[in-house]
């Protein structure tokens, strides 16, 4: 009994021993954020394309299938100013090509740069360094280009309104993986508006549904040091 308590006793100070010397996780404040990012849009479309279908000279036309979507491109670079904000600048392009029944491709081109404003947090799960959920709120000047063959272009600089959610999981105090999907507002003219028979024709979804996956680099925050008079 007595050799079962000892043993106890040793089990017990041992994993109080490492628990006292485990290195907490590398904190949120102050340190700077690199993501770049790749993913895939999705956009229906639908108020573009029942205005297309409403035309005369496209009424009672089969519609063509809806866009499967197209490619996005993001880098962020972000600066946590504490452990629940964090202030970001992203720059940013996605594509996607409109087939319409009767009617050359149309190709849609949204790209541009977004600041904001992140709330994040801290769980100490999954990974060594933990996993950093979070929201944002982001807004920045866009330019819609749109393009068809005999129709021309069209060039439109707008402003687009984002919110984002998602995660970074963090493999280290340097590296980690991000997932994000942001809900992205924006609109711009088709190529199509050129010409005088599409006069009437709604504008097009810039924006639509961002799905991205990517790498976070991030930045040891600066080191305090004391203040020295010379």
């Amino acid at each position: 009994m007595r050799r079962f308590l000892l043993l106890c006793a040793l089990l017990a100070a041992a994993s109080a021993s490492a628990q006292e010397y485990e290195e907490p996780l590398a904190p949120l404040n102050g340190v700077g954020r690199i993501t770049v990012q790749g993913g895939w849009r999705l956009t229906t479309n639908s108020t573009f394309r029942d205005s297309f279908y409403s035309l005369p000279a496209h009424q009672g036309m089969e519609r063509a299938p809806a866009s499967p979507g197209g490619p996005f491109l993001a880098g962020s670079f972000g600066y946590s100013v504490s452990e629940l904000i964090e202030l970001g600048i992203d720059v940013f392009a996605t594509a996607e090509q409109l087939r319409l029944t009767g009617a050359p491709t149309l190709t849609n081109i949204t790209y541009g740069g977004l600041v904001g404003l992140r709330f994040q947090t801290l769980w100490d799960i999954l990974t060594p360094e933990g996993v950093v959920p979070f929201v944002g709120l982001q807004t920045g000047p866009t330019l819609v280009y749109s393009l068809a063959e005999k129709a021309g272009r069209r060039e439109v600089v707008t402003q687009t309104w984002v919110g984002s959610m998602g995660a970074t999981f963090r493999f280290s105090s340097r590296w980690g993986l991000t997932a994000e999907y942001r809900l992205a507002f924006a609109r711009g003219r088709s190529a199509f508006s050129n010409l005088p028979e599409y006069k009437n024709l709604a504008s097009f979804n810039a924006g639509g549904n961002w799905f991205a996956l990517g790498v976070t680099y991030m930045l040891a925050p600066e080191p305090s040091r004391p203040f020295s008079p010379i």
